[in-house]
This record gives C-alpha cells, sequence and structure tokens, in this order.
C-alpha cells in the first residue's frame, strides 16, 4: 500500500525517454499492464483526434509500443471517422501492438500494410483525403533523420493538408500542429494526458531502474567495467572485503582494497597498507591509488581514528562512496560525484538530526538537509535523495540486517557509479541489493551471511529480466 504524502515527491515537466521507461517498467511490476497502459493511452488519442471533428483520419503506424497507440485509436475511431492504418508490416513487431493490430481484423477500419517506399506512393491518395494524419510511427527515443520507408511517410504526411497529430513526440522529421503527451511531456507544446501510471512508478525504486544499466562495449578491454578502489579495513578486516565483492559482483573488472589487514581473496587485488591501522603516513599511497581508479569506496571497517587521511585523500577521488567510518564531520567529498550511505545512526552523526520512522518524513528532511552529495540513506525502506529528487526502495528482507549487507551495497553502489550518475547508481544498487536479499532470505532465512547476497547479485542486476 502506497505511503501517505508520497506523491509530493514525484516529479513534474519533462521527462527524458530513458526515464520514461524506467517508469513505465515500473508500472508495469506494480500491476498495470502494458496493454492496460497503451489501451489508456490509445483512447485518449482518438478523444483528441475528434476534437478536430475530421471526416477522414489517417493512422500511421510502426512497429513498437508507440504504434500500439495508434492502433487502439484507430478502434475508437471506427464507429464516427472513415479510418485508414498504414502500417508497416514487419515480423518483429512489439507484442502489445501485434495485439492491437489483430484486434483491428475485425474492426470497420481499412487495414494498409507496407514494407517498402514504393509501397508507400502507391498509397499517396490516402495521405491526400486525411483530414487529420496521426503520427504513430517511432515514439520516444528515436534521434537522427528515419530510415526508409518511414522517411517516405513522414515526406507524404508533411506534404498532405491534413493536421498532424504526434502520439508522446513527433517521428524526427515530422511536422507536428499537435503533440499528445503520456503521463509526462518529453517535449515543448505538448499536451498531457493521464494514462493512469501510479504515483509509485516515479517516487519508488522497481524493476525499470535496471533498464539504466548500460550494456558492455563489445570491444572492450580489462578495465573497461570499471577500476573500483575499496580504503578499509583494520578494526573490522572482514568489511573492505565484503565491499570489494559487491563491486565485482555488480560489474566492475578490477577492484583492489587498500587495507592492513589481508584476506585471501584472489579476485581482488590488495595493496598492502602497513601497520595494523591507516593513518597519516599512509595519505601519499592511497592518494595515488585514487587517482588511478574510476571510484573510491572509503569507509568499510576503518575505524574511529582514520578521518584525517580520508579528507585528505578524498580529493583525489574522481568519484567515491562514503560508508560507515568515512561518515564523519566534517563530511569528506570527491573531485566528482559523490554518494554517501549512511544508516539513522550515522545519519545523525554527521547532521545532528534524529530521524522519524516515517519513510515520507525522512524523505523530506534528507531531500532538505543540504548534504554535498547523493544520499541513500538505509532503512527498512531506504531513501536515496540529491536535493531534488527523491526515491523510496522497498525492497529487502528483515534478515539483511546480518554484519556485512552494508558494505556490499556499499561496493555496489561503486561499481554503478563507474558508469552512472550518482543518484541512479544508488538506485539501483539499493534495488537490487534489496532483491539479491530477498531471494536469499527465501533459502536461509535467518540464516543469511553478507557473503551470500553477494553471489545474487548478478543475476538481480544482468539476468534476464
Amino acid at each position: 500500500m502506497m505511503a501517505e504524502g508520497i506523491d509530493r515527491f514525484a516529479e513534474q515537466g519533462m521527462i527524458s525517454p530513458a526515464r520514461m521507461r524506467v517508469v513505465e517498467r515500473n508500472a508495469v511490476a506494480l500491476g498495470v499492464t502494458e496493454l492496460q497502459l497503451m489501451e489508456s493511452a490509445g483512447r485518449a488519442l482518438a478523444e483528441c483526434v475528434r476534437k478536430r471533428n475530421p471526416a477522414r483520419v489517417l493512422v500511421l503506424c510502426g512497429k513498437g509500443n508507440n504504434s500500439g497507440d495508434g492502433l487502439v485509436a484507430a478502434r475508437y475511431l471506427q464507429h464516427d471517422v472513415t479510418t485508414d492504418v498504414c502500417y508497416l508490416d514487419t515480423p518483429d513487431r512489439s507484442p502489445s501492438s501485434r495485439h492491437n493490430l489483430a484486434a483491428l481484423n475485425s474492426c470497420r477500419v481499412n487495414l494498409h500494410p507496407f514494407q517498402c517506399r514504393d509501397d508507400l506512393l502507391a498509397m499517396a491518395g490516402l495521405f491526400d483525403r486525411a483530414d487529420v494524419i496521426v503520427d504513430a510511427l517511432l515514439g520516444i527515443g528515436a534521434t537522427g533523420n528515419p530510415a526508409e520507408p518511414v522517411a517516405t511517410a513522414v515526406s507524404l504526411a508533411n506534404a498532405a493538408r491534413a493536421r498532424i497529430l504526434a502520439a508522446d513526440v513527433p517521428t524526427p522529421g515530422m511536422r507536428a500542429d499537435a503533440i499528445v503527451a503520456f503521463h509526462r511531456p518529453k517535449c515543448d507544446d505538448a499536451t498531457v494526458i493521464d494514462i493512469g501510471i501510479p504515483v509509485e512508478a516515479e517516487c519508488c525504486t522497481g524493476p525499470g531502474e535496471l533498464t539504466l544499466i548500460p550494456k558492455r562495449d563489445p570491444g572492450g578491454h580489462k578495465g573497461s567495467g570499471g577500476n573500483v578502489l575499496v580504503i578499509g579495513g583494520g578494526p573490522y578486516q572482514g568489511a573492505p572485503y565484503l565491499a570489494g565483492l559487491g563491486a565485482l559482483r555488480a560489474g566492475a573488472d578490477i577492484v583492489r582494497v587498500a587495507s592492513p589487514v589481508f584476506e585471501p581473496v584472489p579476485d581482488l587485488i590488495f595493496e598492502t597498507v602497513e601497520g595494523h591501522a591507516i593513518g597519516p603516513e599512509h595519505t601519499e599511497q592511497l592518494a595515488r591509488l585514487a587517482e588511478r581508479a574510476d571510484v573510491v569506496v572509503c569507509g568499510n571497517g576503518l575505524g574511529a581514528n582514520s578521518h584525517d587521511v580520508v579528507l585528505a585523500v578524498a580529493p583525489y577521488c574522481k568519484r567515491a562512496v562514503f560508508d560507515a567510518d568515512a561518515l564523519r564531520l566534517p563530511l569528506p567529498r570527491a573531485a566528482g560525484e559523490t554518494i554517501y550511505t549512511p544508516h539513522a545512526g550515522e545519519y545523525a552523526r554527521i547532521t545532528g538530526v534524529t530521524l522519524s520512522p516515517d519513510p515520507v518524513a525522512r524523505a523530506e528532511t534528507v531531500r532538505c538537509a543540504g548534504l554535498p552529495a547523493t544520499v541513500l540513506l538505509k532503512g527498512q525502506t531506504d531513501v536515496i535523495a540529491d536535493g531534488n529528487r527523491v526515491r523510496f526502495n522497498r525492497t529487502g528482507s528483515p534478515a539483511m540486517t546480518v554484519g556485512g549487507t552494508g558494505d556490499v551495497l556499499a561496493g555496489v553502489c561503486g561499481a554503478l557509479l563507474c558508469h552512472l550518475p550518482a543518484f541512479e547508481a544508488a538506485c539501483i544498487a539499493a534495488y537490487a541489493c534489496g532483491k539479491a536479499g530477498e531471494a536469499v532470505a527465501t533459502d536461509r532465512g535467518s540464516g543469511m551471511l553478507a557473503s551470500d547476497i553477494v553471489d545474487r547479485i548478478p543475476a538481480t542486476l544482468f539476468g534476464k529480466r
């Protein structure tokens, strides 16, 4: 059930194609099917067409879900408007679009498949006779000049006398007399239609966040997946190694652990720090290592007496995740993007504020705190905030109170921060670690180990979705 007041954190205004894909995927995970969203969008699109009182409408459809919106609109227009549908005839049509195309076979709609430029040129009369043309060819995410035969469809539509109504966004190069945007605008001058996406799809993390993870470069080399340095250990020797393993399992190629204590973990590169604890004599060594890393994860198992070193090394970090004992005043900050990962006690230590147990009140407090980084506040419901945006993460298990789970989370944040902005990296890390913990709890209940979570991270982040 949605927490009361969560809607205050829903974003407004323009939304990017990538973010819209996240929201749509999250809506589906919350129980609103892709077909339901398409039905709502198509019906609203048909109503906007009717307001123009056309005698004849031409709907131009590609092969993706945007085309499905147009196909649904055609079904709603069939009873009172002469409706022609020109659709790209291709076997790789999206499943939801294919479903709605099949439904039109039983409707009073004229279907005109096209496969090439010549097919469209033979249909030029349809463009000339239309009063309204609905552009449902490509949809969000389309860039550059469209290829044939879509380019010819654009050219014929632009030359027609009809008013052109674009579904969500105009196809590149298409003139648009009006734009009907679904959920939120993706470009200027759009009329926005609510299609029933739950507010939690915007405000809470979900499987949609995983769509933001960049694909591996097939031509990549060792290190292109990310080079992470973990600084920690001494008083608590296992913590930096759990963070390092979390980073490896989240996709980093090279993970070094700079620590006074050696653990025989062959997948991690050990950087020897002499002595029993990290101190000022190690600053130069750690600064050199930090300069070589894409991201530094710092604080895991460090103890309370190394903070001056953390402050001295922080400016040498391109990007950083500060966790556990690194979260002390004055707060360290990397040269680039920074993530802080406190629990409620650590948050009180760095701000002097005791947090409410209510997630919504917590979120408002964290958002307004003015901290110079993205904050991932750990709890039964995690709160991720960057001073402007807020997300709630509700994945996880009570069994995750076992020691070391926060270290794994910090490492996962570090790996994702190699390739993503801090806010997105923190959201994905919180969601993935929680889902991995849920999977472990199903098998092992309260017998969970933090290292068990490490092994479930790849399936959560990179498995079939």
